[in-house]
């Protein structure tokens, strides 16, 4: 993706975001320079827990078919999560826009609820997992929705109006997209880990490389290694 364009999402995302009364956090706006003064001195959780800026066309070129917008606001440790107590949890904001794909994929950790804060209806479409950790194509689905526990034949889709929910566990095959307009999705999880725990059905990236055309408006989580640790 070129900087110019991940720029440009920035811009759209933030006021898609603030449109539903949604305000980011103030590190959200620093520069990259107050980020990396600030990741040095008195804020250096968000580059430990990987808080920020995420906007990913999983490395295929092609953003408004195949991409997703993400922003972590809170996430724990790992540690915390091996001795069971402490900041067990995580946050996001994202956006999925109308017929945007995010692609088939499981967690073998984290455990989300997947919220539709606003817009058009999010469509998930769901697998189990075989013993392998593969896609099972045969077996019914059951979800937890707000209270309810829906059932679902292998490869169904679970349609979420606003306000609607679903908790997916580890082993749940998800892909998902927005229909009927662009999608404001809220994600509360257990500790967030995007570099170990996304596994994909087909070989796919989960960052993006950037093409830098532009200086950059914030940097995506993905930039931390090469600016704010060099």
């Amino acid at each position: 993706m070129k900087r110019s364009e991940v720029n440009e999402i920035i811009r759209e995302s933030d006021k898609f975001i603030r449109s539903f009364g949604y305000v980011m956090p103030p590190f959200a706006y620093w520069s990259p320079e107050e980020l990396k003064a600030r990741t040095a001195s008195d804020s250096k959780a968000i580059l430990q827990a990987r808080l920020g800026w995420d906007i990913t066309d999983y490395g295929q070129g092609k953003f408004d078919e195949l991409g997703l917008f993400l922003f972590t606001t809170r996430n724990g440790n790992q540690e915390d999560l091996k001795k069971g107590g402490g900041m067990l949890y995580a946050e996001k904001i994202m956006i999925s826009r109308e017929k945007q794909l995010s692609p088939m994929h499981r967690h073998i950790v984290k455990a989300e609820d997947i919220i539709n804060r606003g817009g058009g209806t999010l469509v998930l479409e769901l697998f189990n997992s075989n013993a392998d950790g593969s896609v099972d194509e045969k077996t019914d689905v059951e979800v937890a929705t707000d209270g309810r526990i829906v059932k679902l034949k292998a490869g169904g889709l679970l349609k979420l109006q606003p306000g609607e929910s679903v908790t997916l566990l580890p082993g749940n095959w998800h892909a998902f997209w927005g229909e009927g307009g662009d999608v404001l999705i809220g994600e509360v999880s257990t500790v967030n880990d995007d570099l170990t725990d996304n596994i994909f059905r087909e070989p796919i990236g989960r960052f993006s490389s950037i093409d830098e055309d532009e200086a950059p408006l914030h940097l995506l989580v993905s930039d931390y290694d090469k600016w704010l640790t060099a």
